[in-house]
C-alpha cells in the first residue's frame, strides 16, 4: 500500500547497511540499467526478480538490473517521477495514485488475488464474523481507501460498519497480539505464517467470501514514459520477471533457496520464507490457466470501480473523479511471454 510498509519488524531489521549498498542489489554485469523501486525488505512478494537474478536471466536479456532498497518515498512515487523505471506496487494504492495523476501503467499482476485478509487473534470466540467487528478497534495503516475496504467487507456480512481506526503501520501486529486493537490486515503468505510461527496465530476473513470484489493484491509497474520509449527493454525486463516468477510457481522449494542465496543474512526463519512461497504457489501466483502475470478489465473494475462509486477517487485537483475512468488502459499484457 502506498508509503505503508506491510512487512514485520523483524524483516526490517534484517536489512542490513552492507545489503543496501551492495549484496543481491545488482545483476551482475554491463547492459541496460533497470531500476526497480521495492516496497520493503526482500520478502517473497519479491522472489521472482531474485530468482532471474540468480539464474542469470536478466543479465542474459543484456540488462543490468538495480534493486532500490525501501525508503520512506513510495514506489508509486518514485516510479511515477522516473526515479525508478519499474516498481512494486499494490491495485489499491496504484488506483488511488493513478487516479491522481500519477504516470504508470501495471505491467504484471505478482498475485492474482488479495494476499491481504481480516485478521484477528486466533482465540477470540466473541469474534466469528466481520459483522461482530462493528464497534471495535482497527490497527490501519493509514493507506487510501483502507477503512472504506473494512467497512464494505463488515455490511457485507451483515454489519453496520462502524469501527474506530487508529494508525499504526507495522505496530497493528504487536498491538492486536497485547489486546490493544481488536483486528488489522495481514498478508496472510507473510505476517499470517509468521504469528503461527510464534505461536500465536491469526483468525482472519477473505474479503471475497463476503462479496468483496477481488484484486491484484501485488503489481509490477513501470513509468509510463519509459515504457513507451523503451518497449524492447521493458519486455526483456518483464519476461525475465515473469519467468523468475512461473518458477517461484512451479517450484517453490527451488525459488525460496534462490531468494535467500540473493539475499544473504536477511532471513532468519528459512521456515517461514519456505511456507511462504509454498502457500503463494499454491493460491495467489497463478491465473486460472496456470500463467503468471496476465491482468484483465474485470478484475481491474471490480475493486478500483468500487473505489470510484465509493466517491473517494480524487483526481490530480484533488476533487472527485466526476467519471469512470477507463481501467483497461491502466495495465497491458504486451511485453508478457505468451
Amino acid at each position: 500500500m502506498v508509503g505503508v510498509p506491510r512487512r514485520t519488524v523483524l524483516g526490517a531489521l534484517a536489512l542490513s547497511p552492507l545489503l543496501a549498498a551492495c549484496g543481491g542489489n545488482s545483476s551482475k554485469g554491463g547492459g541496460q540499467t533497470v531500476r526497480v523501486a521495492l516496497d520493503w525488505t526482500p520478502n517473497t512478494n519479491h522472489t521472482g526478480f531474485y530468482v532471474a537474478q540468480q539464474q542469470g536471466w536478466f543479465s542474459g536479456a543484456g540488462l543490468d538490473v538495480q534493486f532500490l532498497p525501501y525508503n520512506n518515498t513510495s514506489p508509486d512515487t518514485l516510479v511515477s517521477s522516473g526515479a525508478a523505471e519499474v516498481g512494486i506496487s499494490f491495485q489499491d494504492s496504484f488506483t488511488y495514485s493513478k487516479a491522481a495523476g500519477a504516470d504508470i501503467t501495471s505491467v504484471m499482476a505478482i498475485l492474482q488475488h488479495w494476499g491481504t485478509e481480516i485478521g484477528i487473534k486466533a482465540g477470540r470466540t466473541d469474534i466469528t464474523s466481520p459483522k461482530d467487528l462493528d464497534g471495535k478497534i482497527y490497527g490501519g495503516f493509514g493507506a487510501p481507501g483502507e477503512q472504506q475496504k473494512m467497512a464494505a467487507v463488515i455490511k457485507d456480512a451483515g454489519g453496520k460498519g462502524v469501527f474506530t481506526t487508529v494508525v499504526l503501520g507495522t505496530s497493528a501486529y504487536e498491538a492486536l497480539y497485547a489486546g490493544q486493537v481488536d483486528f488489522t490486515e495481514p498478508f496472510v503468505a507473510w505476517e499470517g505464517i509468521e504469528a503461527e510461527l510464534r505461536g500465536q496465530p491469526f483468525k482472519t476473513f477473505a474479503y471475497t467470501d463476503y462479496g468483496f470484489p477481488d484484486a491484484y493484491s501485488v503489481l509490477l509497474m513501470a513509468h509510463s514514459p519509459w515504457l513507451a520509449a523503451n518497449p524492447d527493454v521493458a519486455t526483456a525486463f518483464v519476461q525475465a520477471a515473469q519467468r523468475g516468477y512461473q518458477l517461484g510457481a512451479d517450484d517453490p522449494g527451488k525459488a525460496a533457496q534462490l531468494l535467500m542465496a540473493a539475499n544473504p543474512g536477511t532471513f532468519t526463519e528459512p521456515t517461514l520464507v519456505t511456507r511462504s512461497q509454498d502457500m503463494l504457489a499454491a493460491k495467489y501466483l497463478k491465473d486460472d490457466a496456470g500463467k503468471v502475470g496476465p491482468q484483465t478489465a474485470g478484475m481491474w473494475s471490480g475493486y478500483s470501480g468500487f473505489v470510484f462509486d465509493g466517491g473517494t477517487l480524487a483526481g490530480p485537483d484533488g476533487k472527485p473523479l466526476a467519471a469512470r475512468p477507463d481501467f483497461s488502459t491502466w495495465f497491458t499484457n504486451a511485453h508478457l511471454a505468451t
